[in-house]
């Protein structure tokens, strides 16, 4: 059973650079009254209590697998907005919500031609679904990652298989979107220009995130091993600048169900 090493510290440190990507999903969604929302891995609530209050939410359901990211999000509870413990692969609400939100959290599943299909059909009629996911997967920092992951010193050592993305092409969610009945839909690659201090914080950036699908799955021993040969690895693969400049690609789709 893979362990739950997510640290919300860890991810926290670079939450100026990922909230940017949540802005520009939140701002695709069109206002309508009262909505009822829910949000798929919603991490540590505080962009769920934002996008409560932005929507004009009656209601909002934070969804997260991760209970060290959900212990934050107690204190922003209150009338209308709630969090549960609960994993995205598990959801299977049908026509139940007027706007289902995923930021960043659809990307650890696998199968997204059938993992779509069963996201959108918790949209209710007239409803929206807006997801963003990374899509940086041919970068060296993901590339070293698996990479390393099949080398002989740790490919025998997993628990369980480290649980990596399944992201599509932007065409094929298009497509995808279409063949589900959504009348308009908008999706788009875009490139997030991060200015980190230097190179060796794009190590601490994956850290919060990538090299968790690892850590969860090895001996605590092992993954520090499997960090230090990372690092051995990729910082070499990357500019030696200051500010090192961190070029991360993610996918944003938007999709309209007809109200009939």
């Amino acid at each position: 059973m893979p362990q739950d090493v997510w640290n919300p510290a860890q991810y926290a440190r670079f939450a100026h650079e990922r909230r940017q990507p949540f802005d520009d999903l939140a701002a695709l969604v069109e206002r309508v009254a009262a909505p009822r929302v829910v949000d798929l891995g919603c991490g540590t609530g505080e962009l769920t209590a934002e996008l409560h209050a932005t929507l004009g939410a009656r209601e909002t359901l934070g969804v997260e697998r991760s209970a060290n990211m959900l212990a934050r999000s107690a204190a922003l509870a209150r009338p209308g907005l709630r969090f549960v413990q609960g994993d995205i692969a598990d959801f299977a609400d049908t026509a139940a919500w007027d706007v289902v939100f995923s930021n960043a959290a659809l990307q650890w599943l696998p199968e997204h031609e059938r993992l779509l299909p069963r996201v959108a059909a918790a949209v209710a009629p007239g409803g929206q679904l807006a997801i963003q996911v990374p899509a940086n997967f041919d970068h060296p920092t993901h590339v070293i990652a698996a990479e390393l992951a099949n080398d002989p010193a740790f490919a025998t050592r997993f628990t369980a298989p480290p649980r990596t993305a399944g992201v599509l092409a932007p065409e094929r969610y298009a497509e995808l979107l279409d063949d589900l009945g959504f009348v308009r839909q908008s999706v788009r690659l875009q490139v997030y220009g991060h200015r980190l201090a230097s190179r060796d914080d794009v190590v601490e950036w994956v850290r919060g995130t990538l090299l968790t699908a690892y850590e969860s799955t090895l001996p605590p021993p092992l993954f520090v091993e499997f960090v230090e040969r990372y690092r051995e690895r990729l910082l070499p693969a990357l500019r030696d600048t200051r500010p090192y400049f961190y070029p991360f690609k993610r996918i944003l789709l938007w999709a309209r169900r007809d109200a009939a």
